[in-house]
C-alpha cells in the first residue's frame, strides 16, 4: 500500500527538449529550462505571479520583499531581502549570496565565475553591472544606464548556494591547479547535486534521460510548499513519443502534444490545458546589406502571404493568429499602420514591385529546429509557411539544427558561420516583459553576440524609442513609450509574424490544482495528484 501511495504522489513530466536542462541555477534549453529546472529548484529576487489563469501574470516579490530606484541616480536600485530563507543545503540566504550570484555571471575575476552561465543570463539582464551588500538583508544593484525594466529582468537570475558551491570546490583534487578549471569542475559537481532555495530539491540526475526532484517541505512560502512528494522530468523531443508515453501511462503530463493526437487524448480521458499567452512564433529576418529581407516590400509581402487560419486548423485550433508581438488592446499595442493579415494578391503585387515572379522566385534560407522549448510543432509549421510563401514567389530552403544549437546561434547572428548562410531564423520567444518582447530585437545595443537582435534590425529612431521606454519609471508613460516602439516594429516588420502559442499540455485527470496562467511558465509547486 505504501509503495502504491508513494507512486501516486509522483508527477512525471515529458518535456519537448532533447536533454535535461542545466541544473546549476541558470538553465539552458530556452525558457522550458526555466520552467522545469529554474522555477521548481530555485528562486530569484522577483517572480511572475502564476497563480491565476484569467489575467496577465504580474511581477511580485520573491527573495526580495521590496525594491526602489534611487531618485537621484536611476542606475542604482535598493532591494530589501526576505528574512528566514534557507538553501537546500541548510545555509542562509542573505545579501552575500546575492552578490555572489551576480558575480558568477558578471565578475571574471571571481573564483566562482562560470562562463557557461553567462550567455543565457546577460542576454536577458543586459544592463546589470554589479551588486553591493548594504547589510545582511539589503543589496544595491547598479545598471549601466537607467533601466526601468530591471526588476522584471531579474526573474532570470536564480540564486544558487555559495556555501554548497564552496564545498564542491573543496572536493576538486589538489592536482587541478588552474583556477578556471577548478571552478569548472566545482560547477560540474554542483550540477549533479544542486542547491537552490526553491520548492523542490534535486535528488537524481541522469543526463539526457531524467531529473528527479523531491518536495522541499521547509520552503519559505506556505502557498507554494509542495503537496507532491516527487517530480520526474523526462526529455522527450518527439511529439509522437510524448503522446505514446502519456497514453501508455508512463507519464502524467506532456508538453506540446501532436495536434492530430488531441482528439484521441481527450477521448481517453486526459485533460488538455491551454491559454492565451505572451508567446511569439516568428521568422526573425536578417537586415544586413545583401540580405533578401533588406527590402521592406519583401518583408511586408511575406507577412501578407502566410495562411495563418490554415495553420491554426492544422494545429487543431492550438494557436492564435498574431497582429504583432502583442495583440490589439494590449497596453503596448500602439496602433501600427501595417495590418498583418492574409492577402495573397497584395503580397504578389509587392513582390512584383521588388522584381520577383513565379519565373524568378526569391531564394531565402531559414535556420529552424525539429523540436524544443516553445517551438510548438516546428517541422509541420515551417513546411506550411514554406508552402504559403511559394504562391508569393519565395523559394524557401531550411537548415535544420538541434534546438540548443539553434538557441546558441540566436546570439551569434547571420554573419556568423553558425548561420550556414541562413538569412532568417525561427526561434519562438516570450513577450512577458518589455525587454524580452521588444527591446532585445530592436536596440543597437542588443546585436550579436550581446543579445537576440539576430538580424541587426534598428536605427537611431528605434534606439530613441527604446530609450524613451527604458527611462520611463511610471507604468503609464512606459506603456505609451512601448506602444510607440511596438507600432514602429510592426510597420518595419523585422519578423514574419506566424503564430502565438496557447501552450497546450495534456495531463492525466489525476493531476489536480493545475493553473495554466497567461504566461510561458506554469507552477508545479501548487499541484496535487489523486
Amino acid at each position: 500500500m505504501n509503495a502504491a501511495h508513494a507512486q501516486e504522489k509522483t508527477l512525471r513530466i515529458a518535456m519537448t527538449v532533447g536533454d535535461v536542462p542545466r541544473t546549476v541555477g541558470q538553465p539552458d534549453q530556452g525558457l522550458e529550462g526555466t520552467r522545469f529546472t529554474g522555477i521548481p529548484m530555485y528562486d530569484a529576487l522577483t517572480q511572475w505571479d502564476l497563480s491565476k489563469a484569467d489575467g496577465p501574470s504580474l511581477l511580485i516579490p520573491a527573495l526580495s520583499t521590496s525594491w526602489q530606484v534611487d531618485a537621484k541616480d536611476k542606475t542604482k536600485w535598493v532591494f530589501k531581502l526576505r528574512p528566514g530563507v534557507s538553501f537546500h543545503d541548510g545555509s542562509t540566504f542573505n545579501a552575500d549570496a546575492v552578490v555572489w550570484n551576480v558575480q558568477k555571471v558578471l565578475d571574471k575575476s571571481a573564483a566562482h565565475f562560470d562562463a557557461s552561465q553567462v550567455g543565457v543570463t546577460t542576454s536577458r539582464i543586459p544592463t546589470l553591472v554589479s551588486a553591493r551588500k548594504i547589510d545582511d538583508m539589503t543589496v544595491e544593484l547598479t545598471t549601466s544606464e537607467p533601466d526601468s525594466f530591471l526588476p522584471m529582468n531579474l526573474i532570470n537570475l536564480f540564486m544558487a548556494s555559495p556555501t554548497h558551491w564552496a564545498a564542491k570546490l573543496k572536493g576538486v583534487p589538489a592536482s587541478v591547479s588552474d583556477p578556471a578549471e577548478r571552478s569548472k569542475q566545482a560547477w560540474a559537481a554542483f550540477a549533479a547535486d544542486a542547491s537552490g532555495t526553491g520548492p523542490f530539491k534535486m535528488t537524481r540526475l541522469v543526463p539526457r534521460e531524467r531529473l528527479e526532484l523531491v518536495a522541499n517541505k521547509k520552503y519559505w512560502d506556505p502557498k507554494r510548499t509542495p503537496k507532491l512528494d516527487k517530480v520526474v522530468l523526462l526529455p522527450m523531443p518527439e511529439a509522437n513519443a510524448r503522446t505514446a508515453a502519456l497514453l501508455g501511462n508512463q507519464v502524467d503530463w506532456i508538453e506540446a502534444p501532436s495536434p492530430d493526437s488531441i482528439p484521441m487524448i481527450k477521448q481517453r480521458g486526459f485533460v488538455i490545458h491551454s491559454n492565451a499567452q505572451p508567446h511569439v512564433w516568428p521568422w526573425q529576418l536578417s537586415m544586413v546589406p545583401g540580405s533578401p529581407w533588406a527590402d521592406k516590400r519583401v518583408r511586408h509581402a511575406a507577412n501578407l502571404c502566410v495562411d495563418r487560419a490554415g495553420m491554426k486548423s492544422m494545429l487543431g485550433g492550438m494557436m492564435a493568429e498574431p497582429k504583432g508581438v502583442v495583440p490589439p488592446g494590449h497596453p503596448w499595442w500602439g496602433n501600427p499602420k501595417f495590418d498583418i493579415k492574409y492577402d495573397v494578391k497584395a503580397a504578389q503585387a509587392l513582390m512584383q514591385q521588388a522584381g520577383h515572379s513565379a519565373a524568378k522566385p526569391l531564394k531565402v534560407k531559414v535556420q529552424i529546429s525539429a523540436s524544443g522549448s516553445g517551438q510548438m510543432q516546428p517541422l509541420p509549421m515551417n513546411e506550411a509557411v514554406q508552402q504559403s510563401l511559394k504562391q508569393c514567389y519565395f523559394d524557401v530552403e531550411f537548415d535544420v539544427v538541434e534546438w540548443n544549437t539553434l538557441s546558441t546561434n540566436w546570439r551569434l547572428g547571420p554573419k556568423d558561420n553558425s548561420a550556414h548562410g541562413s538569412n532568417a531564423i525561427n526561434v519562438s520567444f516570450s513577450a512577458m516583459d518589455p525587454f524580452f518582447g521588444l527591446v532585445r530585437f530592436a536596440s543597437s545595443k542588443t546585436v550579436p553576440p550581446l543579445s537576440n537582435n539576430w538580424g541587426y534590425y534598428g536605427n537611431a529612431e528605434v534606439d530613441k524609442l527604446v530609450a524613451d521606454a527604458r527611462t520611463s519609471f511610471d507604468d503609464k508613460s512606459r506603456d505609451a513609450a512601448l506602444g510607440r516602439l511596438h507600432a514602429r516594429m510592426v510597420e518595419d516588420a523585422p519578423f514574419i509574424f506566424v503564430a502565438h502559442d496557447v501552450g497546450p499540455r495534456a495531463m492525466s485527470s489525476k493531476v489536480k490544482n493545475v493553473v495554466q496562467p497567461r504566461s510561458w511558465y506554469i507552477d508545479i509547486a501548487t499541484m496535487t495528484k489523486d
